[in-house]
């Protein structure tokens, strides 16, 4: 039986299946096929704990995690509303195919809604056609503020440690 919860940074069972969740993830080729560094295999949990705008969804399937979306709370300016920007979303190789991931966002979209959320962002990358295909399914899609200015960009620099 598939169950999502809201997972608690400070319960041990949640961190270590969320920790295992995004290791996994970071070991596949979405994820850079590498583990996370020992740092963050060392801290992620109690540094997400300390962050309260920090959150996860855990998906579990009799027991056994299944899939993990880990979002942050933010805020919209123009809309003047918070808004939820989905940083990762992982469903582990074996429960691939069968709706974990849509779960993991219909559970996520009604939290932004009881938050008052404006939107719920994300980024993808160009090859995962497979996420794509989910995050339009579920009505996700990039955007332009119009046309002459173009579509929106996700953009970063690197800070050295």
């Amino acid at each position: 039986m598939l169950e999502i919860i809201d997972v608690d940074f400070n319960n041990p069972e949640h961190g270590s299946q969320v920790l295992a969740m995004l290791n996994e993830y970071a070991s596949g080729p979405m994820g850079g096929n590498a583990p996370l560094p020992a740092y963050a295999q060392a801290n992620l949990i109690a540094e997400l704990a300390r962050r309260p705008t920090a959150h996860a969804l855990l998906a579990r399937i009799d027991g056994e995690a299944a899939g993990v979306a880990v979002y942050l709370e933010g805020f919209s300016t123009f809309a003047c509303r918070p808004l939820l920007n989905l940083h990762d979303l992982a469903v582990a190789p074996k429960f691939q195919g069968q709706g974990v991931g849509g779960r993991l966002l219909g559970a996520l979209e009604a939290r932004a809604r009881q938050m008052g959320c404006c939107k719920i962002t994300l980024e993808v990358l160009e090859g995962n056609a497979v996420a794509q295909g989910l995050y339009r399914k579920l009505g996700f899609e990039g955007y332009a503020l119009d046309d002459a200015t173009g579509r929106a960009m996700f953009w970063q620099k690197k800070l050295a440690a």
